[in-house]
C-alpha cells in the first residue's frame, strides 16, 4: 500500500486537529468533573459543539464512500488518522458523530436498512438527534461465539415476539439511546451460521426492563453506559427484521470490521497522547537529584513506546488499505491481527505513561487512567484476544 495520505485526508486532519485544540480540548477537564458528577446526564455543551462540527464539514467521516450518496467520500484509510486524532480525547468522537456503537449501527442500517428502516432510524442517527445501543452479549454463554446466542425472535403473525438475556449493551444507558439493534436466534434449528438475525427494537418497547448499568473496573463510563437488559414478549413489526432472517451472523462479521479499525485508531491515538504526556511529565519532575528524563529505564520505555505505537499504527493502516482495496473477507487475517496487537500496545503504553506520573497518573488530574480502561476493555470486546489468536494460529497453519 501507499502510505501517504491523500490531500483530502490530509486538509481533514488539520482541520480536525484545530477544531480539536479550539473547542474540545479546553473543555477536558470541565467534561470529566461534569460527567463524573451527573451520571446519565449529557454534558451542556455537547449540543453546540456537534452543530459546530457538524457546520464545519466534520460530520459522519467514518461512513466510507461505498455507501455512496450518504458517505463523505472518505476511504477506511483515509478517515483512519482522523480516528487517530480523535482517540487523544475519549469523548470526542460524539461531537463529529463517529463513535460506536451508533458507527456500527449506522453502516448495519446503511448497507442493509429497508426504506423504512432508513427513514425512522438511519436519517435521525445520521443528523445525531439520536444515538443507538447493539445488543448481542448475554451473561449465559460465551458471546464470542455468536452462534452461542439464545435470545429468541419468534414470527407471531406480522411480529416478532423477542425474549432473552441480555448484557454490556453499550450505550444502552445514554439518555438519548432511542432504539436497538438486536442479535438473536429466528431458528435454532438451522445450520450453525444461518440461526441468527438482527431486528431492530425501540428503546421503549414494552417488555424491554433495563436491570443495571454494569460498572467498567469500577467506572459508570456515564453518560454512554453499558446496559444490562432483560426481554420479556417484546414485540415488533415483522417489519423491523433488518435483512431477511437466518441473515445476523453474515452482518455482524460485516459490521465487526470496519469498527475494529476505528477502534485500533482510536487506540492508537490514546497512546500517542498518553507518550506525550509522559514525556512532559519525566522532564518536569526530579528523583534523588536527577530528572526523570535523564534515567535509561525511562528514555528505553519512551523509545519502545515510540516503535510500539508506529509498528501498531502501521498494521491498522494495513488492513485499513486492504478493506478497501479488497473487501472485509480478504482483509480478515490484517484485521485480528490489529485486535491482538493495538489493544494490548496501548495498555503497554498506557501503563507506563502513568508510572512515570505516580499519583497523578491514577486520579482524575490526567486522562490516563480513561485511556487505559478503554484499552484494556477492547481486550474484551468485540471478541477477546484468545478468540482472534485462535482463528488466525489456524488460519496460518492451514495455509502454510
Amino acid at each position: 500500500m501507499n502510505f501517504e495520505f491523500t490531500d483530502k485526508s490530509k486538509a481533514l486532519q488539520v482541520k480536525l486537529k484545530d477544531f480539536m485544540d479550539r473547542h474540545l480540548f479546553p473543555l477536558e477537564k470541565e467534561y470529566g468533573e461534569f460527567v463524573h458528577d451527573n451520571p446519565w446526564v449529557h454534558f451542556p455543551a455537547l449540543e453546540q459543539l456537534k452543530s459546530l462540527a457538524k457546520a464545519e464539514g466534520l460530520w459522519n467521516l467514518f461512513l466510507p464512500n461505498s455507501y455512496g450518496d450518504l458517505s463523505p467520500g472518505l476511504t477506511n484509510l483515509e478517515y483512519a488518522p482522523l480516528a487517530e486524532l480523535m482517540g487523544r480525547l475519549l469523548w470526542s468522537s460524539e461531537v463529529f458523530n463517529c463513535s460506536a456503537p451508533d458507527t456500527g449501527n449506522m453502516e448495519v442500517l446503511a448497507k442493509y436498512g429497508s426504506s423504512e428502516q432508513k427513514s425512522k432510524w438511519l436519517n435521525p442517527l445520521m443528523n445525531g438527534e439520536i444515538r443507538s445501543a447493539f445488543l448481542m452479549t448475554e451473561p449465559d454463554v460465551a458471546s464470542s461465539d455468536a452462534t452461542n446466542i439464545q435470545t429468541s425472535i419468534r414470527l407471531e403473525d406480522n411480529e416478532y415476539v423477542i425474549n432473552g438475556h441480555k448484557w454490556w449493551s453499550s450505550g444502552a444507558m445514554n439518555p438519548a439511546t432511542k432504539v436497538y439493534i438486536l442479535m438473536g436466534k429466528t431458528n435454532p434449528d438451522a445450520q450453525r451460521h444461518i440461526q441468527q438475525s438482527m431486528i431492530i427494537i425501540p428503546a421503549d418497547a414494552e417488555g424491554v426492563e433495563v436491570i443495571r448499568p454494569l460498572r467498567v473496573f469500577g467506572s459508570l463510563d456515564s453518560p454512554e453506559g453499558h446496559a444490562e437488559i432483560k426481554l420479556t414478549n417484546v414485540r415488533v413489526p415483522k417489519s423491523n427484521l433488518i435483512q431477511g432472517e437466518g441473515d445476523g451472523f453474515a452482518i455482524a462479521q460485516g459490521r465487526l470490521g470496519p469498527g475494529r479499525i476505528h477502534h485500533c485508531m482510536r487506540l492508537i491515538g490514546a497512546a500517542q497522547r498518553a507518550l506525550y504526556l509522559m514525556s512532559a511529565r519525566v522532564k518536569e519532575r526530579e528523583a534523588f537529584g536527577r530528572q526523570l528524563a535523564s534515567f535509561s529505564s525511562i528514555r528505553q520505555d519512551v523509545a519502545t513506546a515510540h516503535c510500539n505505537i508506529h509498528q501498531a499504527r502501521l498494521l491498522t493502516l494495513a488492513a485499513a488499505d486492504k478493506i478497501d482495496r479488497y473487501g472485509i473477507k480478504e482483509a480478515k487475517e490484517l484485521v485480528s491481527m490489529i485486535k491482538i496487537v493495538v489493544p494490548k500496545m496501548a495498555c503497554d503504553v498506557i501503563d507506563k505513561a502513568i508510572q512515570a506520573h505516580g499519583g497523578m497518573g491514577v486520579c482524575q488530574d490526567t486522562p490516563l487512567a480513561g485511556f487505559w480502561l478503554y484499552a484494556r476493555s477492547i481486550r474484551i470486546a468485540d471478541g477477546p484476544d484468545e478468540v482472534h489468536m485462535y482463528q488466525l494460529g489456524k488460519n496460518i497453519i492451514k495455509f502454510s
